[in-house]
């Protein structure tokens, strides 16, 4: 079950930057007061050096939260604005609660991708559609808005993984659609996350994420 963030929550954010080690830095912060349009948190604490975080209406963030058993929930945000009270808060977008990503036990790089996938839905019926992105957790791919996916259904793949070494490898794998959004071209995404997948076919996606992570800083 997906919960939202509640108030005196711990948040832990990055905010995204042009500077790779400012986006990869850690800060956190404590919900004060929310609603249906906003959460309002404390001004964030930087994890390594506690120094005050400055932010600005615009700056888009990546958030988490943590509840019972461990588990983080990632959601992607923004800043709308600030407000004095007895701290100054920072105000955030609050998040969809289907677009919020439970993380059992690790946070898995997710990077944008087009990877050919295909997905067998009946014994004789056999799609072929492009990865959007991929992670360690699950991925997301584009397919013709036709075929009758359902949100929770249970669907068989094999992605086609291309290494910079020139290898190719095809990894199998089940996985739980999460979330379907259709799109103007008449296609649809799929956003899924894995739900039966053998430890070393993980590895493999995970290494083609580091990969790909490595190219496109060099872009």
């Amino acid at each position: 079950m997906k919960l939202l963030p509640i108030i005196n929550q711990q948040l832990f954010i990055q905010v995204a930057s042009m500077d790779e080690v400012e986006s990869q830095h850690e800060y956190k912060s404590r919900i004060s007061d929310m609603n249906e349009s906003y959460i309002a948190m404390e001004v964030p604490l930087s994890v390594k050096t506690g120094k005050l975080k400055r932010l600005v209406p615009g700056d888009q963030i990546s958030a988490y939260f943590i509840t019972d058993g461990g588990v983080k929930n990632f959601f992607s945000t923004e800043v709308l604005g600030l407000r004095d009270d007895v701290i100054k808060l920072v105000l955030i977008k609050p998040p969809e609660i289907e677009a919020i990503t439970r993380v059992q036990r690790r946070n898995y790089l997710r990077v944008p991708a087009e990877l050919e996938i295909a997905v067998k839905l009946q014994d004789k019926l056999q799609i072929i559609g492009t990865t959007d992105d991929v992670s360690g957790g699950g991925l997301s791919f584009v397919c013709d808005g036709q075929f009758p996916f359902k949100a929770k259904e249970i669907i068989s793949c094999w992605l086609l993984l291309q290494y910079k070494a020139g290898t190719v490898e095809h990894m199998p794998f089940l996985a739980e659609i999460v979330r379907i959004k259709p799109l103007e071209t008449g296609r649809q995404l799929l956003m899924c996350s894995f739900t039966d997948i053998a430890e070393h076919e993980r590895q493999k996606v995970i290494r083609y994420c580091f990969e790909r992570q490595f190219d496109l800083r060099k872009q």
